[in-house]
């Protein structure tokens, strides 16, 4: 088109693109028009406002094209286009190739323009239509000449008939192929850059089709070929590896900077090259890391994304991707070893530098589509999750983690969710259980709830879960978050070393402020009862009153849950006393100092079995500490804490009643994709670099919607 498509032109006007989406047939071969028409340079659409600004400069093309192209077929006249370039690209060297690319990906860039406003205003079936579509109108061989206009070949109702008959989706399918070959085939470069992120992109938006539309995937043209697709495991191989190598989006695009000819662009461009051959600061350390990711790793941001869609959709069937997701091993590990674990092992699909991705991951996982994929390699892939729990440095994962959950009020609930999950499929492991109480912290200054010097990252993990309680308690009352944090604590509580302090105070508060909760709740319903027997009067003296509207029933069933999280609670305080009670005295210490908050619930049949463990620990060290304070007076925090460390040498577990050990397992719902896939399709809309029209999509979160 000769001109910079960024500037606020008007569209409408330029002779190429009235030509395109006009009456008339232009072959596939007429060289000239299609040299000229995609000689053009565009700064794509960085955000919704961009894309809504450029889709409204589109819609009279785009209305014409609808109304035309079925008869003209030059949208699959521009599709042969694409997929000629495509098929030369290879034989060409660098020097040749780059104006190559650079048509292929201004093709690519109308072609996903175009199958973007089809799936947004139509149907799927009128989508491959369009594809398959062809001239019904010839204006070389068969036409006749008459002065300066062409006459054209009728086209009668039965031949459109013939025609929609011909819409098979083989060239659709062949564009398909193009796409995956652009992704796999081409090596990445700073002059190919773009080209691969638009193939991502453009993939993306097919599989949108599934978001506008109340038909299942099931029954989709375009899901069905994408889920046949014989090269599965090379995409996902070449999606993952986008992801893991991070790279940073190029200064130009195909050598262009902001405008300026093509030969000069280049020129400029390899001058900054030499000029400026340093190594790049790290933009991720820019606060906003989303919109940092997002903006500077486009291409590992969208092949993120295409992952999750992939992955997330057909989950409960045959699911190429899923399977080669889940059994992609590490390039630089030795032997496979999943054969000696209890599980089935798991066939190799691709090989992938764990390391490299491991390492990109612990960079961005406070972003909630990394939370996502790596809760999905954890949880199903055997081999990744064996790398992981022998990694020395696994503060880089888990400190990030924290940060999410710390920082709740700023993350959607989905997120936090997620990130739950995987700290609770990290707990299932006893070495990561034990390893996170000897990697000590330094000086965490996001943590701003009291000033702490040293603490373990067992520690911090474990402030920051009763921290999320805490905050779901008051917040988003969600029972499964509850259960969740409990279960991940409950895990970890065999193994809780050397607690410091403050740990050990937030560990008995937190029970302390449930029992609280619960006697508050208790009386509420004991009141009507009062009231009926001894008149209002009595009424005045309660301390807590009904709240208005309250529903006997649901208190009944808070009170029953609370008395679930109660019971979890002194399980895993029981737990941590008999399996490390002599690497605990900051623990024994706090239970002996509020030892008053279990009193409620000696006589209560619930709670009586397991508070006979607790009351014996505190009675063992009670007795202990009176018999030194008989003799030597008043005791400081220092010598409290040596007569229990003396004590405990002494004690012995057998003692305490025997409780099965706290083992709980992350197990998916039966139906995952009534969750994951409004959840993944939200993430495209807010994270994505494609920017979706929010009047028609179906399906995403409300919460964070397009």
């Amino acid at each position: 088109m000769g001109m910079n498509v960024s500037r606020q032109v008007d569209l409408a006007e330029n002779e190429y693109l009235k030509r395109f989406v006009g009456r008339d047939h232009v072959p596939a071969y007429n060289d000239d028009f299609w040299n000229s028409f995609l000689q053009y340079h565009i700064n794509l659409p960085t955000n919704s406002q961009e894309q809504l600004s450029l889709d409204s400069r589109l819609e009279s093309l785009c209305q014409s094209f609808i109304a035309h192209n079925l008869s003209s077929g030059n949208f699959g006249s521009l599709v042969n286009v694409f997929l000629v370039k495509v098929s030369e690209l290879l034989a060409l060297s660098d020097a040749e190739s780059t104006v190559h690319i650079w048509q292929a990906f201004n093709a690519l860039f109308i072609i996903r323009c175009l199958v973007k406003y089809m799936i947004e205003t139509g149907s799927e079936y009128q989508l491959l239509q369009h594809f398959e579509a062809l001239p019904v109108q010839s204006q070389d061989d068969a036409d006749v000449e008459q002065g300066s206009e062409a006459v054209t070949v009728a086209v009668t109702g039965e031949t459109r008939t013939a025609l929609a008959k011909l819409i098979d989706g083989t060239k659709f399918e062949t564009f398909l192929e193009a796409l995956v070959n652009i992704i796999v085939v081409i090596p990445v470069k700073e002059f190919t850059y773009h080209l691969h992120l638009e193939a991502v992109n453009c993939l993306i938006v097919l599989l949108s089709v599934s978001q506008f539309t109340q038909q299942g995937t099931e029954k989709s043209t375009i899901f069905r070929t994408i889920y046949k697709c014989q090269h599965a495991n090379t995409l996902m191989s070449a999606l993952l590896h986008f992801l893991s190598r991070m790279t940073q989006v190029p200064a130009t695009m195909f050598g262009f900077g902001s405008g300026g000819s093509f030969v000069f662009g280049i020129a400029e461009s390899l001058w900054s090259i030499l000029t400026f051959a340093r190594k790049q600061p790290d933009v991720l350390t820019a606060h906003d890391l989303p919109a940092a990711f997002k903006d500077h790793y486009p291409l590992a941001n969208q092949s993120l994304l295409l992952i999750l869609i992939l992955t997330n959709h057909y989950t409960t069937k045959d699911n190429p991707y899923r399977v080669s997701l889940f059994g992609c091993a590490d390039s630089q590990g030795a032997a496979d070893s999943s054969a000696s674990s209890k599980e089935p092992e798991q066939a190799v699909t691709f090989k992938i530098d764990f390391s490299s991705l491991y390492n990109t991951l612990c960079r961005i996982v406070t972003i909630d589509q990394t939370t996502l994929l790596l809760y999905l390699l954890l949880h199903r892939n055997q081999r990744f999750y064996k790398y992981v729990m022998a990694q020395q440095n696994l503060q880089q994962l888990v400190i990030p983690i924290l940060q999410t959950l710390y920082n709740a009020p700023d993350s959607t609930s989905h997120h936090i969710y997620m990130s739950l999950i995987v700290l609770l499929i990290l707990s299932e492991d006893d070495n990561f259980n034990k390893s996170v109480h000897e990697i000590i912290l330094k000086n965490i200054t996001w943590y701003t709830e009291r000033s702490i010097s040293e603490i373990s990252l067992g520690g911090l993990l474990i402030l920051v879960v009763i921290r999320t309680i805490q905050y779901n308690m008051l917040k988003m009352r969600d029972k499964y978050l509850h259960t969740n944090c409990l279960a991940a604590l409950a895990n970890m509580s065999g193994q809780f070393r050397s607690l410091h302090p403050y740990v050990a105070q937030r560990l008995v508060s937190l029970f302390e402020t449930l029992a609280k909760k619960h006697a508050r709740l208790d009386q509420q319903l004991r009141q009507p009862a009062a009231v009926a027997a001894n008149g209002d009067a009595v009424a005045s003296t309660v301390a807590v009153p009904i709240v208005a509207g309250s529903n006997p029933d649901d208190m009944l069933q808070d009170l029953s849950v609370l008395e679930e999280v109660l019971r979890m609670v002194l399980e895993i305080l029981n737990s941590c006393l008999s399996h490390q009670l002599v690497y605990c005295p900051n623990l024994v210490y706090t239970l002996l100092y509020k030892r008053n908050v279990f009193e409620a619930f000696r006589s209560h049949s619930a709670f009586q079995d397991i508070i006979q463990n607790i009351d014996m620990v505190v009675g063992f060290f009670s007795s202990r500490l009176v018999r030194v304070q008989d003799q030597r007076g008043e005791l400081g925090v220092n010598e409290v804490l040596e007569v229990i460390s003396k004590g405990a040498s002494q004690w012995s577990s057998d003692r305490l009643r025997k409780f099965p050990d706290l083992k709980f397992k992350y197990v998916e719902e039966d139906a995952p994709e009534e969750f994951f896939i409004p959840y993944v399709w939200t993430l495209v809309c807010k994270a994505g670099c494609v920017h979706f029209s929010s009047e028609s999509i179906r399906g995403v979160t409300t919460e964070i919607g397009c």
